[in-house]
């Protein structure tokens, strides 16, 4: 009888660690998603604003969604080496 407790309290903590590495690959997805989203949409505010500048906006732009997508893939590499 204990043993059996015993497994199946190990086989809920299995499964909410898979639960919770899940999760957290989704919210480091989602909010890749949103940062970048903020990213273009200032971008393309503030290349209306000033147009002699949309080089250079465009090119800071670019730089800065390729770190939040490294990020991203950072975190969501971290939350499926959690479930191995």
């Amino acid at each position: 009888m204990l043993l059996s407790t015993v497994l199946l309290q190990a086989a809920a903590g299995a499964a909410l660690g898979k639960l919770g590495a899940a999760i957290g690959a989704g919210v480091a997805a989602i909010g890749a998603g949103i940062g970048i989203g903020k990213i273009g949409g200032s971008a393309m505010e503030s290349m209306a604003r000033q147009p002699e500048m949309a080089g250079k906006i465009r090119t800071n732009m670019i730089i800065i969604a390729a770190l939040i997508e490294g990020v991203a893939l950072f975190a969501v590499v971290i939350c499926f080496m959690a479930v191995a």
